[in-house]
């Protein structure tokens, strides 16, 4: 224990804790797709260890902004709902068959850093399209907009099992399907909205981890003592940098990360 205590590069992680807060606190997408990325190739972490991690520390960080954006009525109630009624089972399928299927670890390592970068592309990718599917070609209103179920579902279906596996995709990529497929919604709701979503998601998923010895609480603590400063700067800061600027960065972030983790040679096994 000591050993890890002293090996591991704490100021990486609170710095880097920091900056993802920063970027959540400023876009509001996207950014906590560099957290499994930073621990897996930053911090040495084993990559299930890395996915348990990050999926609790994400819904800790967006819970701090899911009041606000639930007084400013930017949640949609009903669609949240049919979300979750996919995402909550598929994530949960997808930690029971890690627990009774007992997948050869090794494998199993690579196809998640496999398919970690495959989600941290397709996430890039969205962060750019997302301002040109908010292009509404008719204005968006603040009236019920009545939840598509079907589409609505399978997208939380898709999303839960991928969140579970590899902690990416409830950010970038739940906001680009949303918006494509409720183009009457405001943004601020879409937005709202899946941010609201992700923290039982994460939380259900980052619990079954737990559950596996999949979370490491001291790493958590250290992720969470830099980004909680950072939310609270960047979100004073929305606004002042202009959010063009900023969806390149993280797009271009999001894919030298993909990059790194499908060329790294050595990857610590699960733990």
């Amino acid at each position: 224990m000591m050993e890890i205590l002293t090996s591991t590069p704490w100021p990486l992680i609170v710095g880097g804790g920091f900056l993802i807060g920063f970027l959540i606190g400023i876009t509001g997408v996207g950014a906590g797709s560099l957290t499994t990325p930073l621990l897996i190739s930053g911090v040495g972490v084993a990559p299930a260890l890395a996915v348990g991690t990050d999926l609790l520390f994400a819904a800790i960080t967006k819970a701090s902004a899911a009041w606000r954006h639930h007084r400013l009525g930017n949640v949609d109630w009903p669609i949240l709902r049919w979300l979750a009624a996919g995402s909550i089972p598929g994530a949960l399928a997808v930690v029971a068959w890690l627990y009774f299927g007992e997948p050869d670890t090794a494998k199993l390592a690579k196809y998640v850093r496999e398919a970690l970068a495959v989600a941290l592309i397709i996430s890039a990718i969205a962060i750019g399209l997302h301002p040109l599917l908010n292009r509404r070609k008719h204005a968006a209103s603040d009236e019920q907009v009545p939840p598509r179920k079907g589409p609505t579902f399978l997208l939380g279906l898709v999303l839960g099992s991928l969140v579970a596996l590899t902690s990416v995709g409830a950010g970038a990529i739940g906001v680009v399907i949303l918006t494509a497929l409720y183009a009457a919604l405001p943004a601020r709701r879409i937005v709202g909205t899946d941010i609201v979503h992700a923290i039982p998601l994460t939380f259900v998923a980052g619990m079954g981890h737990a559950g596996l010895g999949n979370v490491d609480l001291t790493i958590l603590a250290a992720l969470l003592a830099g980004s909680i400063p950072g939310i609270a700067i960047g979100t004073r800061m929305t606004g002042i940098i202009p959010d063009w600027a900023l969806r390149i960065v993280l797009a271009l972030v999001l894919m030298y990360a993909a990059y790194v983790l499908l060329t790294k040679s050595r990857w610590s096994r699960f733990e």
